[in-house]
């Protein structure tokens, strides 16, 4: 009875561990004399047979021969457009994505990539993009990007929150700004504090008053006569003219 149960199990088994169970099981039966040597000794070449079976149907778990890893190999990144990504690179790094004091240690594609960083904490409290996001979207490559952000957390600008996972892919690195200098300028909306000031900064227009400049009142008074006053001021002033000649001749005579 046992053996043929024995026999009907290992012809269903279909995992590997269900015919680990059942090979315990058989030479602990074996042990108890519950089975004969010779029955013991046809389960076991059964259960041989089915487990060869069953390891062919088994698909191989690890790393593959010639891989170092579990996951797919990345595929390298390129922009469709060289000069595309190169004018988004230097358009954003002239955007001012930090103080010029903290921009100055940078080059155009780490600037650019600092961009992207800024803009997400300014809108998220935190960076939570993958590397190949925050490269993509500065027009640089995965590399530059890496080292972009790892520079500016060796100069103490921010910090980088790694979530590994054991076994499994690891989720995306969280950046987050410590600098007080790139903060506030983030808050600002990527403006100095100094052009407030320059409204105050020149020279103040005056306008002062004319009533105690009595040659202002003289030639306003004048500019303020009408063209007939005008006029009539010459006429008079041609006949004074006339008068005085003509008495002139007259003594001549």
């Amino acid at each position: 009875m046992f053996h043929a149960t024995m026999r009907s199990a290992i012809e269903g088994a279909r995992t590997l561990a269900q015919l680990d169970d059942l090979s315990r099981k058989i030479w602990q039966a074996h042990a108890a004399e519950t089975v004969t040597d010779t029955e013991a000794q046809g389960l076991a070449e059964t259960l041989h047979t089915r487990r060869a079976a069953v390891r062919e149907t088994v698909a191989p778990v690890g790393i593959p021969l010639g891989r170092v890893t579990l996951f797919p190999a990345k595929r390298l990144q390129r922009a469709p457009e060289r000069s595309v990504a190169i004018e988004r690179r230097r358009r954003l790094a002239c955007s001012g994505p930090m103080p010029p004091a903290l921009g100055s240690r940078f080059t155009t594609g780490q600037l650019a990539v600092l961009r992207i960083v800024g803009n997400e904490v300014a809108r998220n409290g935190a960076c939570g993009l993958c590397i190949d996001a925050i490269a993509a979207r500065a027009g640089v490559c995965r590399r530059l990007a890496q080292a972009a952000i790892r520079l500016a957390e060796g100069d103490g600008l921010l910090t980088i929150q790694e979530r590994r996972h054991q076994g499994r892919k690891s989720d995306p690195n969280v950046v987050r700004i410590i600098s007080r200098e790139w903060l506030a300028w983030l808050r600002r909306g990527g403006r100095s504090a100094a052009p407030a000031l320059w409204g105050s900064i020149g020279c103040k227009p005056i306008h002062p008053t004319d009533s105690g400049d009595p040659q202002r009142q003289v030639v306003d008074g004048e500019s303020k006569k009408g063209c007939r006053q005008a006029a009539g001021d010459f006429n008079r002033s041609d006949q004074s003219r006339i008068r005085a000649s003509g008495g002139a001749g007259r003594a001549m005579r």
